[in-house]
This record gives C-alpha cells, structure tokens and sequence, in this order.
C-alpha cells in the first residue's frame, strides 16, 4: 500500500509499504479520510514528539476490510476511531479518562496511523469498542471530525458550558470554529470569537458567533455582550502564549479559562496572579477526550452539517505532503486526505 511516512521533523514522503495483515483480535480498515491536525503540524516542526518513521494520522475514518481472529467487528462496517491505546486497568482507564492513562499510545504518533490506504487497529482498541459505526452516507470529512470534534466536547464539558450562559473562543480556526458550533448545540449564549484574521471573523459570524473581535477590541466587545460582567467560560483555541492574558481578561469572576491548544516547547506568559485569586479564576487544561465523549461525538456528528464547512483544504494520498505546507502557510482551515476512491 501507499503511505506518508514522518522520518524526522520538515521530511515527510510517501512511500510504499507492505499491506497490514490483522493478527488475533485486530482489524484493518480501508481508510476513506484523514484529517490532519494542528499536532501533526507540531510534529513535523519538531514541536511534539513522535516516533521516526511512523505513518502520521490520527483522525481516521475508513471501512472494515480485514479481521484478525476473534476481533469484535464487522466486515464492511463504516467507522471513526478513538486512536487512543491505553492499559485498560490504572485509575484513570477505571474511571473512564484512557486520555490521561500514563501507559497510552496514540495511532499517528506512537503507531502507525491514517495517512495510508489502509491501517491496522490493534486488539485493545478493538476490544474497547473504540471502533464507532458511523453512517456511510456522511461526508467522509465530516467523519474523520469524530477525534477533534470529542476534545471540543471535552472542552465544553471542563467549562461548564450551559444553555443561556455566555461563552467567549479565542481563537477561530478548525478548533476554534468547532467549539462555536459545539457552543450552540448546548445553547450557550452569547457566544464571542476572537480572531485576528478577517476571514475567519466572517466565517465565524456566518456559523452563528453573535459577535466577532479582533483582539484589540476583545475586551470591549465582551463587555457589551455581557454588560461588563464577563463570561463564565473561556476556550483558549490558539496556541499562542500571548493569547492567555487576553483570556483571563474576558473571564468573570468565578469564571473558567481553558487552555484547549498545545503551547510550544517552553511556552510561558507572565499572568496578573491578584486576578486570578481576588477574582477567583479557574484555569485548567483539556487534552484529547474521555471515551464516553466520542461516543456521544458520534451521535451528534450526523446532524451537523455546518462542520463541513471547517474542512477547506482536500488532498490526494500522493499529495498528503502538501497539506503541511498549507497548514503552514495559514491557507484556508483545516485539511484532510483523501483516499483515491474516497474524495
């Protein structure tokens, strides 16, 4: 089969390699489409850390062509998958968190991913039910969301997003613009986004933002959604350090700030600490998701069509390549690969 493979941070090349053969209890899908993330992004500047050599792509979407003995599928089942592997047996893996398991690994990092014709799911993830039926006739883009579209959730989740209660994003790209339609399938309101780029303001203000900012009027058009009170709930969706004070300026009292993106190596910010305690400021991190939120990303995924308007950018396997430079470059949103049958 054909396959991108990392080899080192700026190399990445398609190449060809043996088709995966399932042992006992895996699965292989034929991938339909990948999306590629703002990690794979990282990794490939050398930012995050994955393993040489292996086949990016954790948002995968794909059919189930091939079945190791014993494994808990279906042939020609349409799937998303939770790429996540974990031990199934700490604290975290009993309580429901496989995102926080000190053991896991992840498919695109640690094991091979979706940026290949095929992909091997190995038994744990199998066993876990962490392949989820999805519909066939769904826009495989909209599909391969499933991932990114549960860490939204879990985002949500650690704010306390509720119906009626206001909700301020900065940051309106591909996670951006998922936390804005995620905010409104919980009822939030009034939603702010804050975004530098002019064309992504507009493509807020058209997925239903009842207000867009640069980030120069932030805190004034905050003040005049929330009469000067503030928001309860404030998604970081930018990995800019510089991005962090605006946050905390656009927080209430009593309210929350997320840190949703990752931040480069090293990245620190000089915070008003007074605010943070007079005002009593939670701040918290969310990374990837709790198993039970791509279940219930699964369910929601089918009727919102709005998220297909994230995916701008669609690119052949043979040109997996080129989605990293226009990621890098800032061209359009979000980008997906697409199979030769599947575009």
């Amino acid at each position: 089969m054909r396959a991108l493979r990392f080899h080192e941070p700026l190399r990445v090349a398609l190449v060809t390699v043996p088709d995966p053969v399932p042992a006992a209890g895996e699965a292989v899908l034929r991938v339909h489409a990948t999306g590629l993330c703002n990690s794979d992004v990282r990794v490939y500047l050398g930012e995050k850390k994955a393993m040489p050599g292996v086949i990016p792509g954790h948002e995968v979407t794909g059919a189930v062509v091939a079945l190791g003995e014993g494994a808990a599928a279906t042939i020609g089942e349409t799937v998303s998958l939770c790429p996540i592997l974990c031990c199934g047996h700490c604290s975290f893996c009993r309580e429901g968190f496989r995102n926080r398991c000190p053991s896991r690994r992840t498919l695109g990092y640690d094991l091979d991913g979706g940026i290949a014709e095929y992909v091997r799911v190995p038994a744990p993830l199998v066993a876990m039910g962490q392949l989820l039926p999805m519909d066939p006739s769904l826009p495989a883009e909209r599909r391969a969301l499933l991932e990114p579209f549960a860490c939204v959730l879990n985002s949500l989740e650690a704010l306390h997003v509720r119906p009626g209660a206001p909700f301020a994003i900065v940051g309106g790209g591909p996670m951006g613009l998922m936390h804005l339609v995620a905010g409104r399938l919980y009822g939030a309101g009034p939603i702010l986004v804050v975004e530098p780029e002019p064309s992504r303001r507009t493509i807020a203000a058209q997925l239903g933002a009842d207000a867009v900012a640069h980030p120069d009027d932030a805190k004034r058009s905050g003040d005049e959604l929330t009469r000067g009170e503030g928001f309860p709930a404030v998604a970081v969706a930018v990995g800019f350090a510089e991005a962090v004070p605006a946050a905390l300026g656009l927080a209430r009292r009593l309210g929350s700030v997320n840190l949703f993106a990752g931040f480069p190596p090293g990245s620190v910010h000089t915070l008003d600490l007074n605010q943070v305690h007079y005002d009593e400021i939670r701040m918290l991190g969310t990374q990837n998701a709790p198993f039970a939120l791509y279940q219930r990303a699964a369910q929601m995924l089918p009727r919102l069509d709005s998220l297909d308007r994230i995916v701008t950018n669609r690119y052949r396997l043979e040109d997996a390549a080129d989605a990293y430079a226009a990621r890098l470059e800032k061209q359009g949103l979000k980008s997906a690969v697409f199979m030769a049958d599947s575009a």
